[in-house]
């Protein structure tokens, strides 16, 4: 037996019509669901990162005003006789090649200084950079005689907080970071962009004000720097 839907029901007298769901606004709820969502998200994500290089920002502005103390330590060491075979010198062109596994090692355990880089090989010395975000330092051993000198400078925690700004000698890993960071900065403005649209209509200044985050550093980057 065929079943027929019911027909409409006639309102009561006094009774209100019940109104149908608007689609438009269903699929409005959902975007707007959806993007409050991916919005905190990433705004949490993105919190400490932005208080870390917005007070770094301030601090690089401002770098010629903030003085540092460099701190430099210098020490020297002896290379076991059992390794001097392998920096003896010999007749091969200077080139830039790590240093050997066992004396990497040694480096690391003798003057705690991290020596996987890259060094340079002349005839008379391998010469070791061992840069760092807010400081440098290097590694020299004699080739004829073994001995070895390192030296560390620490310019101080505000340089290293900028150096890690830039991503200055900060690594591999802090550079994905970096990246990542900066994705999630972009989901974090472009939801928020979207917001603004669904809500603009209520907002009549919100528009204006956009433009003017657009617009002031457009006139200051024209007419005020030269």
């Amino acid at each position: 037996m065929q079943e027929y839907p019911p027909a409409a029901r006639t309102p009561l007298k006094g009774e209100k019509p019940v109104a149908k769901p608007r689609r438009g606004r269903s699929a409005r709820t959902f975007w707007l669901k959806q993007l409050h969502t991916w919005h905190w998200v990433s705004s949490a994500l993105c919190l400490i990162g932005l208080l870390l290089f917005t007070i770094t920002g301030i601090t690089l502005n401002h770098a010629a005003e903030i003085e540092a103390q460099p701190v430099t330590a210098e020490r020297s060491a002896q290379l076991p006789a059992n390794l001097l075979s392998a920096v003896a010198p010999d007749d091969a062109a200077d080139a830039k090649k790590p240093l050997p596994a066992p004396i990497a090692q040694w480096l690391g355990a003798e003057l705690k200084v991290p020596a996987g880089g890259i060094a340079e090989w002349s005839a008379d010395e391998i010469y070791l950079a061992l840069p760092r975000p807010g400081g440098d330092g290097w590694v020299s051993i004699d080739r004829a005689t073994g001995a070895v000198t390192a030296e560390e400078t620490s310019r101080g925690w505000i340089a290293w907080l900028n150096d890690l700004h830039k991503g200055r000698n900060a690594g591999g890993t802090w550079k994905w970071f970096i990246d990542i960071f900066a994705g999630a900065c972009l989901v974090f403005s472009i939801t928020g962009l979207f917001l603004l649209q669904l809500h603009a209509s209520k907002r009549p200044s919100t528009w204006p004000i956009v433009g003017a985050g657009l617009v002031i550093p457009a006139i200051l980057a024209l007419y005020f720097i030269h």
